[in-house]
C-alpha cells in the first residue's frame, strides 16, 4: 500500500506587462507572494514542513507555467493547490480563458497565454488525492461578456460554473483606463488573494482548530463585500464580481488560528510553552486522516 503524505503548491502571478488593457494583472505577483508566504504553514495536516511549494516568476512564458503545475502535479501527494492570480482573457469565440502572460498584446494575448483547459487538464491528472484551484482574477469587458454568458457547452462560463476541479476565489470586472483605477485588482486591497490570507492569518472566531474552505467561506466573502460596494450590491455576482465557492466535502484542512488562541487564552506562560512545543512534535496527521 503507498502511503503518500503532504501538500504541493503552486503559485502563478501573472504579470501581463505593460500594455494598458492588461493593466489588471499589476500587483499579481504581490498577490502570489502572499499566498506562498501564508499557505503553507496553515495546512493542518503538513505544516509547512510538509508542503512543497512553487512560486513562478511572474514574468515567466505560459510554458514555463505550466511546466510548474506538471511538476507538482505528478509528485505522490495528498493534495496538489494551484493558485493563479492575475488576468483572464477570452480566445475570439468566447470559449476558453487564459492568463495573460508578459509581453502579451490585444492580438496574441490569448494564443500567449496560460490556457485554463491546459492547468485544469493537469491537475485532473496529478497523483495526488485531492486537488484545489485557487483563482484571483480579473477579466476585461470582452471576456466578461463571455463568462456572463452562462454555462452552455460552447461558452467560457462552463469553465467556473461546471469545473472539473474544485475551485475558490473571485473573478472581477476590470476596466482599463481611468474607471479601471478603482477597480479591485488581484493581489491588491480587497483582493481575494489578500483576503484569504488575512482570514487565515487572524482565523474565525467559534470555529473548530481544523477548518476546511468552505468553513471559511463566509469570513471571506464578507471582508471581499466589505471592499467592494458594488460587488456588495450584487450579492458577490455581476456587475461588479463572481466569487467562485469551494465546495463541500474533501479532506484539505486550515488551522485556524482564533481557535488556538482561545485554547491557550488561559494557560500560564510555562503551560503555554509546553503547548507550543507539543503542537510542534505531534505527528503531522490528525486521527481521522
Amino acid at each position: 500500500m503507498r502511503v503518500v503524505s503532504g501538500v504541493d503548491l503552486v503559485v502563478i502571478g501573472a504579470d501581463g506587462g505593460p500594455d494598458r488593457g492588461f493593466g489588471g494583472s499589476v500587483q499579481a505577483a504581490a498577490g502570489a507572494r502572499l499566498l506562498a508566504d501564508v499557505l503553507p504553514g496553515m495546512c493542518f495536516d503538513a505544516g509547512s514542513a510538509g508542503c512543497r511549494v512553487a512560486v513562478v516568476d511572474p514574468g515567466a512564458d505560459a510554458n514555463t507555467m505550466l511546466t510548474a503545475v506538471r511538476e507538482a502535479a505528478a509528485r505522490p501527494g495528498r493534495w496538489l493547490v494551484v493558485c493563479l492570480v492575475g488576468q483572464l482573457v477570452a480566445d475570439p469565440r468566447g470559449r476558453r480563458l487564459a492568463l495573460v502572460t508578459g509581453g502579451s498584446t490585444a492580438d496574441n494575448a490569448y494564443r500567449r497565454g496560460l490556457a485554463w483547459d491546459w492547468v485544469v487538464s493537469a491537475m485532473v491528472h496529478g497523483d495526488q488525492e485531492e486537488a484545489l484551484l485557487l483563482v484571483d482574477a480579473v477579466a476585461d469587458r470582452d471576456t466578461w461578456a463571455a463568462l456572463e454568458r452562462g454555462g452552455g457547452e460552447d461558452g467560457a462560463g462552463e469553465l467556473l460554473s461546471y469545473p472539473r476541479v474544485p475551485l475558490w476565489g473571485r473573478v472581477g470586472r476590470y476596466t482599463a483606463g481611468r474607471r479601471g483605477r478603482d477597480a479591485v485588482l488581484p493581489g491588491g486591497e480587497g483582493s481575494f488573494s489578500r483576503t484569504l490570507t488575512t482570514v487565515l492569518r487572524e482565523g474565525v472566531p467559534g470555529a473548530p482548530a481544523a477548518v476546511a474552505p468552505l468553513d471559511l467561506q463566509p469570513a471571506v466573502a464578507a471582508l471581499l463585500e466589505a471592499g467592494d460596494p458594488e460587488s456588495a450590491a450584487a450579492g458577490g455576482g455581476a456587475p461588479g464580481a463572481r466569487l467562485l465557492v469551494p465546495p463541500q466535502g474533501g479532506r484539505l484542512l486550515m488551522r485556524n488560528r482564533a481557535a488556538v488562541r482561545g485554547a491557550l487564552a488561559g494557560l500560564s506562560l510555562s503551560e503555554e510553552l509546553l503547548a507550543v512545543l507539543w503542537r510542534e512534535s505531534a505527528p503531522t496527521d490528525p486521527p481521522s486522516a
